[in-house]
């Protein structure tokens, strides 16, 4: 019985997704950053200038960032820990500006330098992990320029027991402070903020499993005419938030399985736009297609139409839900997978269309079809026996080609 009623509520969910124009903002002068799930809407706004520096709060994690977005400059000195009192006047010329990774959330500004790639490399950039006592110890004196061209020093004293500790300090050495942030008070978070003019920890996101994009301004590298740092507005993916980006193909013929997902953070970025300089207007490529694997696994299709530029901060696109691992979703584009997961390799696609005959394709997530077979349907609700034998556990998707249709959608093999 439970599993007749859960074919039937697979086949009443059988419905196209609808696309839908969204429009969310960052305000005048990018000056807010705000939280979005794909699913739910907008999840938190905060301003974007409410923080110095953000830590990172995931169990085996340290990278700190700098908000270098909202006009702030930081550099590793040459000077070495004991030396905190020397340090008492700009330098730059022999310092290292630094820059937060554009790619990975966990490649912060202050993790430059580490070795943690290296099969004993215990550098973290900031300091060195001892593995005696399970701490990273502080090993690096920074300096960081503010927009009014005020220099102040920091240093990252350690990590220990989940509690960043640090000390901060005017560039002459007045008004010297030393913090501390508790990861326990950012469970659930990617990183817990301090502001350093205020002296005061700040809780800026939502959790991380209730957001999928990040709008705001951050800093991207400018490839020509040589590398440059430059402040641009955009869309950066959450952790375990998976992207692709279709160029040269029709928006409305862009396939999803036609690449590999990536996880770098600025698949989206900024360059979904461009500024006509003869015009004055912001362009959108007409064959720019994204796809999104929100952290629920769901697939989702956007295409940028619009950008209100820095005087409201607004961008618009449209979104359509093309791939839904949960079952009653699952009936997405009028194909369903039943039982989904499956741990049997035995499972039924349901037809909720006149398909007579069609072919039915198993690709994995590189793209590569790995089961093929003809259908032969006997018209609305029909169900075709698939054999997924065989194949290794992982995401797939079913892809049904039909007389004037293509249908889709995922199995989870378990």
């Amino acid at each position: 019985m439970k599993k007749t009623l859960l074919l039937s509520a697979a086949l009443t969910a059988l419905s196209a997704s609808a696309q839908t124009t969204v429009t969310v903002t960052t305000g005048a002068g990018n000056a807010t950053q705000t939280y979005y799930s794909l699913a739910n809407g907008v999840q938190a706004s905060a301003n974007l200038a409410d923080w110095d520096l953000a830590f990172e709060i995931n169990s085996f994690n340290s990278s700190i960032l700098v908000n270098t977005a909202k006009g702030l400059k930081v550099y590793e000195t040459t000077a070495a820990m004991d030396e905190w009192e020397l340090l008492n006047a700009p330098d730059v010329e022999n310092w290292t500006l630094l820059q937060n990774s554009e790619t990975h959330w966990s490649s912060g500004a202050l993790t430059h330098g580490n070795n943690l790639s290296e099969p004993t490399g215990l550098n973290v950039g900031w300091g060195n992990y001892n593995m005696i006592t399970h701490t990273i110890v502080g090993s690096k004196i920074y300096v960081i320029e503010d927009t009014e061209g005020n220099f102040r020093k920091l240093r990252i004293n350690s990590l220990a027991t989940g509690t960043y500790s640090f000390t901060y300090a005017a560039i002459d050495g007045s008004g010297e402070q030393t913090s501390a942030l508790q990861k326990s008070n950012f469970i659930g978070k990617n990183f817990g903020y301090f502001n350093l003019s205020t002296g005061a920890t700040a809780d800026m996101e939502p959790a991380a499993d209730e957001w999928d994009l990040l709008f705001t301004k951050y800093i991207a590298v400018i490839p020509a005419p040589e590398p440059t740092p430059y402040p641009v507005a955009g869309v950066l993916q959450n952790k375990r938030v998976m992207a692709m980006q279709v160029d040269g193909v029709p928006t409305a013929e862009a396939m999803w399985n036609s690449a590999d997902l990536d996880s770098a953070i600025n698949i989206i970025g900024s360059d979904w736009k461009t500024f006509n300089m003869t015009t004055f207007q912001y362009e959108y490529a007409a064959d720019r297609t994204y796809f999104v694997e929100d952290r629920d696994l769901n697939i989702w299709k956007l295409i940028f139409i619009g950008y209100g530029g820095s005087s409201n901060g607004d961008m618009t696109f449209t979104q359509e839900l093309v791939s839904s691992v949960g079952v009653e979703e699952e009936a997405y584009g009028q194909l369903a997978v039943f039982p989904n997961p499956t741990a049997q390799g035995q499972v039924s696609v349901v037809l909720n269309s006149e398909v007579r005959n069609g072919q039915l394709t198993v690709f994995d997530r590189s793209g590569r079809a790995v089961k093929e077979q003809l259908v032969n349907g006997g018209g609305a609700l029909a169900a075709v026996p698939l054999d997924l034998s065989g194949l290794q556990a992982g995401l797939y998707m079913v892809r049904l080609d039909a007389t004037g249709a293509v249908f889709q959608t995922r199995v989870v093999v378990e």
